[in-house]
Protein backbone atom coordinates (compact mmCIF):
# COMPACT_ATOMS: atom_id res chain seq x y z
CA UNK A 1 0.00 0.00 0.00
CA UNK A 2 1.29 3.56 -0.91
CA UNK A 3 2.04 6.15 1.56
CA UNK A 4 -1.48 7.87 1.77
CA UNK A 5 0.23 10.82 2.51
CA UNK A 6 1.97 11.73 -0.35
CA UNK A 7 -0.75 13.24 -1.99
CA UNK A 8 -2.10 15.38 0.48
CA UNK A 9 -1.70 19.14 -0.30
CA UNK A 10 0.49 21.79 1.86
CA UNK A 11 -1.42 23.57 3.98
CA UNK A 12 -0.45 27.29 3.70
CA UNK A 13 -0.01 28.73 7.02
CA UNK A 14 3.92 29.89 6.05
CA UNK A 15 1.65 32.31 3.87
CA UNK A 16 0.36 34.13 6.95
CA UNK A 17 3.19 34.06 8.80
CA UNK A 18 4.82 35.74 5.92
CA UNK A 19 1.80 38.23 5.97
CA UNK A 20 2.00 38.97 9.44
CA UNK A 21 5.82 39.67 9.14
CA UNK A 22 5.19 41.90 5.67
CA UNK A 23 2.55 43.87 7.91
CA UNK A 24 4.92 44.37 10.91
CA UNK A 25 7.68 45.52 8.77
CA UNK A 26 5.12 47.98 6.68
CA UNK A 27 4.20 49.69 10.13
CA UNK A 28 7.99 49.41 11.19
CA UNK A 29 8.97 51.84 8.65
CA UNK A 30 6.01 53.82 8.71
CA UNK A 31 6.53 54.08 12.02
CA UNK A 32 9.96 55.19 11.77
CA UNK A 33 9.92 57.66 8.83
CA UNK A 34 6.77 59.77 9.63
CA UNK A 35 8.96 61.76 11.77
CA UNK A 36 10.53 63.05 8.42
CA UNK A 37 7.49 65.05 7.02
CA UNK A 38 7.15 66.34 10.44
CA UNK A 39 10.74 68.11 11.29
CA UNK A 40 10.05 71.06 9.75
CA UNK A 41 6.96 71.37 12.14
CA UNK A 42 8.29 70.37 14.93
CA UNK A 43 11.89 72.12 14.63
CA UNK A 44 9.84 75.55 13.95
CA UNK A 45 8.11 74.61 17.19
CA UNK A 46 10.45 73.37 19.25
CA UNK A 47 12.94 75.45 18.58
CA UNK A 48 15.72 72.49 16.75
CA UNK A 49 18.48 73.37 14.74
CA UNK A 50 19.21 71.25 11.41
CA UNK A 51 22.18 69.56 13.44
CA UNK A 52 19.95 69.05 16.34
CA UNK A 53 17.04 67.42 14.28
CA UNK A 54 20.47 65.13 12.79
CA UNK A 55 20.66 64.09 16.25
CA UNK A 56 17.09 63.44 17.18
CA UNK A 57 17.01 60.96 13.89
CA UNK A 58 20.32 59.70 14.72
CA UNK A 59 19.39 59.27 18.39
CA UNK A 60 16.86 56.17 17.02
CA UNK A 61 19.82 54.71 14.83
CA UNK A 62 22.07 54.75 18.00
CA UNK A 63 19.56 52.69 20.30
CA UNK A 64 19.34 50.47 17.36
CA UNK A 65 22.79 49.69 17.21
CA UNK A 66 23.33 48.99 20.80
CA UNK A 67 20.26 46.61 20.75
CA UNK A 68 20.21 44.65 17.94
CA UNK A 69 22.75 41.95 18.57
CA UNK A 70 21.06 40.74 22.36
CA UNK A 71 17.72 41.37 20.59
CA UNK A 72 18.55 38.75 18.00
CA UNK A 73 19.51 36.68 20.18
CA UNK A 74 16.95 37.27 22.55
CA UNK A 75 14.55 35.25 19.33
CA UNK A 76 17.54 32.39 19.21
CA UNK A 77 17.54 31.73 23.24
CA UNK A 78 13.41 32.09 23.97
CA UNK A 79 11.75 31.89 20.48
CA UNK A 80 10.54 34.65 18.15
CA UNK A 81 6.93 35.21 19.04
CA UNK A 82 7.22 36.41 22.52
CA UNK A 83 10.19 38.41 21.77
CA UNK A 84 8.39 39.87 18.37
CA UNK A 85 5.98 40.89 20.10
CA UNK A 86 7.06 42.59 23.03
CA UNK A 87 9.35 44.64 20.16
CA UNK A 88 5.82 45.74 18.58
CA UNK A 89 4.40 47.32 22.16
CA UNK A 90 7.31 48.98 22.89
CA UNK A 91 8.19 50.78 19.52
CA UNK A 92 4.64 51.64 18.82
CA UNK A 93 4.30 53.27 22.67
CA UNK A 94 7.04 55.05 22.13
CA UNK A 95 5.45 56.12 18.78
CA UNK A 96 2.95 57.64 20.53
CA UNK A 97 4.83 59.53 22.58
CA UNK A 98 6.97 61.15 20.25
CA UNK A 99 3.61 63.66 19.96
CA UNK A 100 4.40 64.65 23.82
CA UNK A 101 7.79 65.65 23.19
CA UNK A 102 8.11 69.62 24.53
CA UNK A 103 11.65 70.23 23.70
CA UNK A 104 14.68 68.86 22.54
CA UNK A 105 16.19 66.63 25.29
CA UNK A 106 12.78 65.05 26.10
CA UNK A 107 12.55 64.46 22.14
CA UNK A 108 16.05 62.64 22.03
CA UNK A 109 15.22 60.29 24.96
CA UNK A 110 11.98 59.38 22.96
CA UNK A 111 13.52 58.86 19.78
CA UNK A 112 16.40 56.56 21.86
CA UNK A 113 13.59 54.55 23.79
CA UNK A 114 11.41 54.38 20.61
CA UNK A 115 15.05 52.64 18.70
CA UNK A 116 15.64 50.55 21.25
CA UNK A 117 12.22 49.32 21.25
CA UNK A 118 12.54 48.39 17.41
CA UNK A 119 16.19 46.82 17.53
CA UNK A 120 16.11 42.98 17.34
CA UNK A 121 12.58 43.07 14.39
CA UNK A 122 15.17 42.72 11.58
CA UNK A 123 17.10 39.63 12.92
CA UNK A 124 13.63 37.80 14.35
CA UNK A 125 12.07 38.06 10.99
CA UNK A 126 14.97 36.50 9.30
CA UNK A 127 14.82 33.95 12.66
CA UNK A 128 11.25 33.21 11.42
CA UNK A 129 11.69 32.58 7.86
CA UNK A 130 14.42 30.57 8.15
CA UNK A 131 12.17 28.42 10.24
CA UNK A 132 9.33 28.09 8.73
CA UNK A 133 10.25 28.31 4.73
CA UNK A 134 12.54 26.23 2.78
CA UNK A 135 16.45 28.04 1.23
CA UNK A 136 14.42 27.67 -2.54
CA UNK A 137 12.33 30.40 -1.37
CA UNK A 138 13.81 32.31 0.92
CA UNK A 139 14.51 34.79 -1.21
CA UNK A 140 11.32 35.72 -2.66
CA UNK A 141 9.59 35.68 1.02
CA UNK A 142 12.11 37.72 2.07
CA UNK A 143 11.61 40.17 -1.35
CA UNK A 144 7.90 40.47 0.08
CA UNK A 145 8.72 41.49 3.88
CA UNK A 146 11.25 44.08 2.55
CA UNK A 147 8.99 45.55 0.00
CA UNK A 148 6.47 45.65 2.63
CA UNK A 149 8.79 47.28 5.13
CA UNK A 150 9.78 49.38 1.88
CA UNK A 151 5.61 50.20 1.38
CA UNK A 152 5.37 51.71 4.88
CA UNK A 153 8.16 54.02 4.36
CA UNK A 154 7.06 55.14 0.44
CA UNK A 155 3.47 56.09 2.40
CA UNK A 156 4.83 57.59 5.52
CA UNK A 157 5.26 61.38 3.69
CA UNK A 158 2.19 61.32 2.51
CA UNK A 159 -0.42 59.68 5.00
CA UNK A 160 1.81 61.79 7.79
CA UNK A 161 1.32 64.94 5.81
CA UNK A 162 -2.52 64.12 5.28
CA UNK A 163 -2.46 63.27 9.08
CA UNK A 164 -0.71 66.79 10.56
CA UNK A 165 -3.04 68.68 7.89
CA UNK A 166 -6.42 67.07 10.00
CA UNK A 167 -5.00 66.45 13.40
CA UNK A 168 -1.75 68.44 13.88
CA UNK A 169 1.88 66.75 14.54
CA UNK A 170 1.16 65.45 17.97
CA UNK A 171 -1.77 63.49 17.37
CA UNK A 172 -0.08 62.28 14.11
CA UNK A 173 1.88 59.81 15.61
CA UNK A 174 -0.21 59.48 18.58
CA UNK A 175 -2.61 57.68 15.30
CA UNK A 176 0.45 55.77 14.40
CA UNK A 177 1.17 54.39 17.49
CA UNK A 178 -1.61 52.17 17.84
CA UNK A 179 -1.39 50.45 14.33
CA UNK A 180 1.48 48.20 15.56
CA UNK A 181 -0.28 47.76 19.05
CA UNK A 182 -3.60 46.04 17.32
CA UNK A 183 -1.09 43.54 15.52
CA UNK A 184 0.81 42.58 18.48
CA UNK A 185 -2.64 41.38 20.27
CA UNK A 186 -3.17 39.39 16.97
CA UNK A 187 -0.04 38.24 16.52
CA UNK A 188 0.80 36.58 19.71
CA UNK A 189 -2.70 34.63 19.52
CA UNK A 190 -2.26 33.16 16.36
CA UNK A 191 2.07 32.79 15.97
CA UNK A 192 4.16 30.02 16.90
CA UNK A 193 7.96 29.75 16.65
CA UNK A 194 7.60 25.83 15.43
CA UNK A 195 5.60 24.73 12.19
CA UNK A 196 4.95 21.33 13.76
CA UNK A 197 3.14 23.03 16.98
CA UNK A 198 0.87 24.99 14.64
CA UNK A 199 -2.12 23.50 14.87
CA UNK A 200 -3.29 24.50 11.15
CA UNK A 201 -0.43 22.80 9.30
CA UNK A 202 -0.38 19.60 7.80
CA UNK A 203 2.35 16.82 7.26
CA UNK A 204 2.73 18.34 3.78
CA UNK A 205 3.66 21.65 4.58
CA UNK A 206 6.34 20.57 7.58
CA UNK A 207 8.09 18.64 4.84
CA UNK A 208 7.84 21.22 2.51
CA UNK A 209 9.42 23.96 4.35
CA UNK A 210 11.91 21.01 6.22
CA UNK A 211 13.07 20.60 2.45
CA UNK A 212 17.34 21.25 1.92
CA UNK A 213 17.72 21.67 5.33
CA UNK A 214 19.22 19.01 8.26
CA UNK A 215 16.71 19.80 11.29
CA UNK A 216 18.23 17.46 13.91
CA UNK A 217 21.53 18.62 13.62
CA UNK A 218 20.27 22.11 13.65
CA UNK A 219 18.27 21.64 16.69
CA UNK A 220 20.89 20.46 18.15
CA UNK A 221 23.31 23.31 17.93
CA UNK A 222 20.63 26.23 18.27
CA UNK A 223 21.44 27.36 22.16
CA UNK A 224 25.40 26.14 21.25
CA UNK A 225 27.83 29.21 22.18
CA UNK A 226 28.59 31.52 19.08
CA UNK A 227 31.87 30.63 17.13
CA UNK A 228 32.85 34.50 17.90
CA UNK A 229 36.56 33.52 16.85
CA UNK A 230 35.27 32.00 13.68
CA UNK A 231 33.19 34.73 13.42
CA UNK A 232 35.26 37.83 13.50
CA UNK A 233 37.42 36.73 11.60
CA UNK A 234 35.33 35.87 8.41
CA UNK A 235 35.85 38.86 6.27
CA UNK A 236 32.20 38.32 4.65
CA UNK A 237 30.62 39.35 7.95
CA UNK A 238 32.36 42.37 7.76
CA UNK A 239 31.76 42.89 4.19
CA UNK A 240 28.00 42.69 3.95
CA UNK A 241 28.46 45.16 7.93
CA UNK A 242 30.01 47.65 5.33
CA UNK A 243 28.22 47.20 2.86
CA UNK A 244 24.41 47.73 4.85
CA UNK A 245 26.38 50.51 5.98
CA UNK A 246 26.24 52.47 2.75
CA UNK A 247 22.82 51.17 2.15
CA UNK A 248 21.52 52.04 5.27
CA UNK A 249 23.22 55.77 5.24
CA UNK A 250 21.82 56.57 2.51
CA UNK A 251 18.30 55.18 2.73
CA UNK A 252 18.34 56.85 6.28
CA UNK A 253 18.86 60.03 4.73
CA UNK A 254 16.06 60.33 2.11
CA UNK A 255 13.49 58.97 5.33
CA UNK A 256 14.61 61.66 7.04
CA UNK A 257 16.09 65.25 5.37
CA UNK A 258 14.82 64.52 2.13
CA UNK A 259 11.03 66.42 2.70
CA UNK A 260 13.11 69.22 4.01
CA UNK A 261 15.75 69.16 1.13
CA UNK A 262 12.67 69.55 -1.04
CA UNK A 263 11.21 72.16 0.58
CA UNK A 264 14.20 74.37 1.62
CA UNK A 265 16.47 73.57 -1.24
CA UNK A 266 13.66 73.28 -4.02
CA UNK A 267 11.09 75.80 -2.89
CA UNK A 268 8.38 73.07 -2.89
CA UNK A 269 5.43 73.07 -0.59
CA UNK A 270 5.09 70.54 2.17
CA UNK A 271 2.42 68.70 0.63
CA UNK A 272 4.41 68.42 -2.97
CA UNK A 273 7.25 67.70 -0.58
CA UNK A 274 4.97 64.78 0.80
CA UNK A 275 4.19 63.35 -2.37
CA UNK A 276 7.35 63.70 -4.39
CA UNK A 277 9.40 61.68 -1.19
CA UNK A 278 6.72 58.83 -1.30
CA UNK A 279 7.35 58.90 -5.11
CA UNK A 280 11.48 58.41 -4.06
CA UNK A 281 10.25 55.97 -1.04
CA UNK A 282 8.13 54.09 -3.21
CA UNK A 283 10.94 53.20 -6.05
CA UNK A 284 12.84 52.08 -3.11
CA UNK A 285 9.76 49.60 -2.49
CA UNK A 286 10.17 48.40 -6.34
CA UNK A 287 13.58 47.78 -6.08
CA UNK A 288 13.45 45.51 -3.07
CA UNK A 289 9.97 43.54 -4.96
CA UNK A 290 12.12 43.12 -7.88
CA UNK A 291 15.24 42.14 -5.80
CA UNK A 292 13.82 38.94 -3.94
CA UNK A 293 12.50 37.59 -7.30
CA UNK A 294 15.75 38.81 -8.68
CA UNK A 295 18.53 37.26 -6.58
CA UNK A 296 16.49 33.87 -6.68
CA UNK A 297 16.00 33.81 -9.89
CA UNK A 298 19.84 34.56 -10.56
CA UNK A 299 20.97 31.40 -8.14
CA UNK A 300 18.33 29.03 -10.22
CA UNK A 301 19.83 30.04 -13.70
CA UNK A 302 23.23 30.61 -13.16
CA UNK A 303 23.61 28.14 -10.66
CA UNK A 304 26.29 30.36 -8.40
CA UNK A 305 25.10 30.81 -5.04
CA UNK A 306 27.51 33.66 -4.80
CA UNK A 307 27.15 36.11 -8.05
CA UNK A 308 23.76 34.72 -7.81
CA UNK A 309 23.19 36.73 -4.74
CA UNK A 310 25.47 39.60 -5.38
CA UNK A 311 25.71 40.58 -9.20
CA UNK A 312 22.63 42.61 -8.52
CA UNK A 313 23.91 44.43 -5.39
CA UNK A 314 26.68 45.45 -7.36
CA UNK A 315 24.63 47.03 -10.55
CA UNK A 316 22.13 48.51 -7.79
CA UNK A 317 24.89 50.48 -6.19
CA UNK A 318 26.66 51.84 -9.55
CA UNK A 319 22.89 52.99 -10.26
CA UNK A 320 22.58 54.81 -6.99
CA UNK A 321 26.05 56.64 -7.27
CA UNK A 322 25.35 57.79 -11.19
CA UNK A 323 21.39 58.97 -10.10
CA UNK A 324 22.26 60.86 -7.35
CA UNK A 325 25.11 62.55 -9.14
CA UNK A 326 22.73 63.55 -12.10
CA UNK A 327 19.69 64.33 -9.57
CA UNK A 328 22.12 67.54 -8.83
CA UNK A 329 22.31 68.53 -11.87
CA UNK A 330 19.40 69.37 -13.37
CA UNK A 331 16.90 72.65 -12.14
CA UNK A 332 13.81 70.54 -12.76
CA UNK A 333 12.45 69.68 -9.37
CA UNK A 334 10.35 66.69 -11.09
CA UNK A 335 13.20 65.38 -12.78
CA UNK A 336 15.85 65.33 -9.83
CA UNK A 337 13.11 63.68 -7.85
CA UNK A 338 12.62 60.96 -10.38
CA UNK A 339 16.48 60.41 -10.49
CA UNK A 340 16.22 60.14 -6.44
CA UNK A 341 14.06 57.72 -6.84
CA UNK A 342 15.91 55.60 -9.09
CA UNK A 343 18.74 56.20 -6.96
CA UNK A 344 16.54 54.64 -3.75
CA UNK A 345 15.58 51.96 -6.78
CA UNK A 346 19.31 51.09 -6.75
CA UNK A 347 19.69 51.20 -3.26
CA UNK A 348 17.08 49.08 -2.36
CA UNK A 349 17.40 46.10 -4.93
CA UNK A 350 20.48 45.36 -2.90
CA UNK A 351 18.48 44.69 0.40
CA UNK A 352 16.80 41.03 -0.40
CA UNK A 353 20.12 40.15 -1.96
CA UNK A 354 21.60 41.14 1.59
CA UNK A 355 19.36 39.70 3.30
CA UNK A 356 19.64 36.26 1.68
CA UNK A 357 23.37 36.53 1.83
CA UNK A 358 23.70 37.62 5.67
CA UNK A 359 20.98 34.88 6.61
CA UNK A 360 23.44 31.95 4.19
CA UNK A 361 26.82 33.53 6.06
CA UNK A 362 25.22 33.36 9.24
CA UNK A 363 24.37 29.88 9.34
CA UNK A 364 23.02 28.51 12.53
CA UNK A 365 23.46 31.58 14.50
CA UNK A 366 21.02 33.79 12.20
CA UNK A 367 19.59 35.33 14.74
CA UNK A 368 22.94 37.27 16.18
CA UNK A 369 24.63 37.01 13.52
CA UNK A 370 22.50 38.92 11.21
CA UNK A 371 21.88 41.35 13.88
CA UNK A 372 25.80 41.67 14.24
CA UNK A 373 25.94 42.75 10.48
CA UNK A 374 22.51 44.85 10.79
CA UNK A 375 24.43 47.01 13.92
CA UNK A 376 27.36 47.47 11.66
CA UNK A 377 24.95 48.72 8.88
CA UNK A 378 22.92 50.98 11.29
CA UNK A 379 26.29 52.63 11.52
CA UNK A 380 25.31 54.40 8.58
CA UNK A 381 21.94 55.83 10.01
CA UNK A 382 23.60 57.00 13.26
CA UNK A 383 26.36 58.90 10.91
CA UNK A 384 24.04 60.39 8.02
CA UNK A 385 21.57 62.35 9.73
CA UNK A 386 23.50 64.66 12.05
CA UNK A 387 26.45 64.77 8.86
CA UNK A 388 23.96 66.56 6.88
CA UNK A 389 22.11 68.77 9.72
CA UNK A 390 25.72 70.04 10.49
CA UNK A 391 26.79 70.48 6.71
CA UNK A 392 23.53 72.18 6.26
CA UNK A 393 24.17 74.49 9.29
CA UNK A 394 27.78 75.26 8.56
CA UNK A 395 26.93 76.11 4.57
CA UNK A 396 24.33 78.65 6.28
CA UNK A 397 27.07 79.74 8.76
CA UNK A 398 28.79 80.82 5.60
CA UNK A 399 26.10 82.48 3.70
CA UNK A 400 24.85 79.85 1.67
CA UNK A 401 21.37 79.18 0.75
CA UNK A 402 18.84 76.79 -0.78
CA UNK A 403 20.71 74.38 -3.29
CA UNK A 404 24.08 75.74 -2.85
CA UNK A 405 23.18 75.27 1.08
CA UNK A 406 22.28 71.20 0.76
CA UNK A 407 23.43 70.12 -2.69
CA UNK A 408 27.32 69.53 -1.92
CA UNK A 409 26.23 67.26 0.90
CA UNK A 410 23.77 64.88 -0.96
CA UNK A 411 27.05 64.98 -3.21
CA UNK A 412 29.13 62.70 -0.53
CA UNK A 413 26.41 60.37 -0.96
CA UNK A 414 27.05 59.05 -4.40
CA UNK A 415 30.93 58.59 -3.35
CA UNK A 416 29.11 56.33 -0.70
CA UNK A 417 27.06 54.57 -3.21
CA UNK A 418 30.30 53.91 -5.16
CA UNK A 419 31.66 52.55 -1.32
CA UNK A 420 29.16 49.96 -1.53
CA UNK A 421 29.69 49.01 -5.41
CA UNK A 422 33.55 47.87 -4.69
CA UNK A 423 32.14 46.06 -0.95
CA UNK A 424 29.66 43.89 -2.63
CA UNK A 425 31.82 42.93 -5.72
CA UNK A 426 34.56 41.44 -2.62
CA UNK A 427 32.02 39.37 -0.67
CA UNK A 428 31.40 35.71 -1.03
CA UNK A 429 27.81 34.55 0.65
CA UNK A 430 29.12 30.63 0.31
CA UNK A 431 31.73 31.24 2.83
CA UNK A 432 29.97 31.46 6.10
CA UNK A 433 30.62 30.63 9.44
CA UNK A 434 29.04 27.44 9.39
CA UNK A 435 31.54 26.35 6.54
CA UNK A 436 34.59 27.65 8.20
CA UNK A 437 33.35 25.58 11.21
CA UNK A 438 33.30 22.33 9.30
CA UNK A 439 36.57 22.86 7.23
CA UNK A 440 38.39 23.12 10.65
CA UNK A 441 35.93 19.82 11.79
CA UNK A 442 37.76 18.07 8.50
Amino acid sequence: MGDPFSSERPTSVRLGVLGFLAAMTFVLYLDRLCIGQAAPLIQKELGISDTWMGVVFAAFSLSYVVFEVPTGRWGDRFGSRGVLTRIVIWWSCFTALTGAASGLAMLLTIRFLFGAGEAGALPNSARVLKEWFPESTRGRAQGIITTAMMAGGAVAPRISQWLINALGWRWTFASFGLLGLTWAALFYAWFRDDPAEHPAVNDAERRLIAEGRARPADAAVVHAPIPWRRTLGNPNIWLLGVAMLTMSGIYTMLGSWYPKYLQSARGVTADDSSWLSSMVLGAGAAGCLLGGWLTDTLVRVTGNRRWGRTAQATAGAGLTAACLFLSLRTDSVFLSSVLVAAACFGVQVQVPAWWASATQVSGRHVGALFGLMNTVGNIGGILSPPFLGFFADVMKARGYSGRDQWDPGLLVYAVVAILGLVLWSLIDPTRGVDEAEAGEAA
